[in-house]
């Protein structure tokens, strides 16, 4: 379950992780979805100043789309690596 992921309640869970080769660390779920989301979001403010014309606006557009792709990255990343499909 993705609760029992994101909080790892001893040490015996803690271990499971690499122990499982196929499974990734919620840690390297987060460092991926914040090197993403910086290429994503530069990408969004490049797009948003172009359309709007206004570089502040195109931060503020910038800036609220990082906070939530990053959040939906993340989860949208565990439930995949639960997936035994494609493994």
């Amino acid at each position: 379950m993705i609760t029992d992921q994101l909080v790892i309640k001893n040490n015996k869970e803690a271990s499971s992780y690499t122990k499982d080769v196929r499974s990734e660390s919620p840690k390297r779920s987060i460092a991926k979805s914040i090197s993403w989301r910086i290429v994503g979001t530069i990408d969004t403010i490049i797009i948003s100043w172009i359309v709007t014309g206004t570089l502040t606006l195109a931060f503020s557009i910038g800036m609220v789309e990082l906070v939530t792709k990053m959040v939906l990255y993340f989860f949208h990343e565990r439930v995949w690596n639960s997936i035994k499909w494609g493994k």
